[in-house]
């Protein structure tokens, strides 16, 4: 269920409260919640994974991300959480893992790191930067 981007950051489609103490074993510190609440019928409202992160003694933020793009705010939210996490595991989770790593590798991108790297990097987990190639370029140069 948990994709590795890298050594540190995990991506997911959405988790369930169960899944926190699974993510805390693998060394999680932190989770990013990238989904809006109540983007389906059915799906565990963000307050839920929270509480039982928080319980569990993980840091928890939401940045959630619509399907309309992206924001600055948002890639700052990611970029806190990122360093929240500290020297542990990051897992930021949306509906599919997609937008998780979207975000991420904007994130990344305007923090300097090399757009085609990213993209390798994502493509080995089985994401696909393509959508925002563009936009990571950009970023990169400044």
């Amino acid at each position: 269920m948990f994709r590795q981007l890298t050594d540190r950051i995990l991506v997911s489609p959405q988790i369930s409260v169960e899944d926190v103490a699974r993510a805390k074993e693998m060394g999680a510190t932190f989770i990013v919640n990238n989904r809006p609440d109540d983007e389906e019928p059915g799906q565990v409202n963000g307050a839920q994974i929270e509480a039982a992160a928080r319980a569990a003694g993980i840091g928890y933020a939401a940045v959630p991300v619509a399907h309309g793009g992206f924001a600055p705010w948002q890639l700052d939210g990611m970029a806190q959480a990122i360093d929240a996490a500290g020297e542990g595991i990051l897992l930021a989770y949306c509906r599919s893992g997609t937008r998780s790593t979207l975000l991420w590798s904007l994130t990344r991108a305007r923090a300097g790191d090399d757009p085609e790297t990213l993209s390798a990097t994502a493509q080995a987990a089985g994401y696909d930067l393509t959508p925002v190639r563009q936009i990571m370029d950009a970023l990169a140069a400044g």
